[in-house]
């Protein structure tokens, strides 16, 4: 009993991610052919991005502060708290910033794309719009994802300026150091690479979260209870595959001696 149980859940579990990959192949290979919902687009990128401004920014801005708390006690034994900024910007640039910004986005607009789907679908608008002649793949997902994939690495950027700025008021609350210490060490200590692996992130997560909340949307079942199931499982699962891809991606980049 045990093992078919194990059979069945690796036989769903294969099938799901079967089904991610046809319909995340689908979305890329007709995203830039014609019929474009242009409209749609701009207004997925305004919920998406100009909505998900205020945590980003807060989110930034704290975490760059608990940065430089964290640097300057460890910096002060060895009195070198004049590298503040530096460790304040790799810091951001190459991890935490694209990895908690996406986690944001996450939870905040794969939750939403899976819960409006799944409306859609188990109130039966998907199967109108398919009656109508309407493919809701570049009808509903297309658009996500494009929006998702603009928008995501602009909010990176921000959030990493926004960390950048709350490092510099705890350096110069705490320490006294001045604005030509903390930004020209942050300056000097980002590289090309640095700025390439920053961006690089952000787009592979933005794939991830909206594709996600599409593809859980899309296959919502049983009512109002299972849009809630669905939008659980987007979350999560959209969550743990950003963490494993930035550990892909890292490993990937040092594998091949971008560092």
């Amino acid at each position: 009993m045990i093992s078919a149980m194990i059979t069945g859940v690796l036989k769903r579990w294969v099938q799901n991610v079967q089904e991610f990959t046809f319909l995340l192949v689908d979305s890329v290979r007709h995203a830039f052919t014609p019929p474009r919902y242009l409209v749609d687009t701009i207004m997925q990128m305004d919920s998406i991005g100009f909505g998900s401004l205020p945590i980003v920014v807060l989110i930034g801005f704290f975490t760059g502060g608990i940065l430089a708390l964290q640097a300057y006690r460890e910096m002060s034994v060895f009195g070198a708290v004049g590298l503040m900024g530096e460790m304040v910007a790799l810091a951001l640039v190459l991890e935490l910033g694209p990895v908690l910004t996406a986690l944001m986005m996450a939870g905040r607009n794969s939750t939403g794309m899976a819960s409006e789907i799944g409306s859609m679908v188990v109130s039966e608008q998907v199967d109108a719009m398919r009656a109508l002649g309407t493919d809701p793949l570049r009808k509903l997902v297309i658009p996500r994802l494009l929006a998702t994939v603009v928008t995501l690495p602009l909010l990176t950027i921000l959030a990493d300026f926004c960390g950048l700025l709350g490092g510099y008021f705890v350096s110069y609350l705490t320490v006294r150091l001045t604005t030509v210490q903390y930004w020209t060490s942050a300056y000097q200590s980002l590289s090309y690479k640095d700025l390439f692996q920053g961006l690089l992130k952000p787009f592979m997560f933005a794939i991830i979260i909206s594709m996600m909340g599409c593809f859980e949307g899309l296959r919502t079942t049983g009512g109002t209870e299972g849009v809630g199931r669905a939008t659980t499982r987007a979350m999560v699962v959209a969550s743990v595959l950003i963490i494993v891809t930035d550990f892909f991606i890292t490993k990937f980049l040092m594998a091949i001696g971008f560092y």
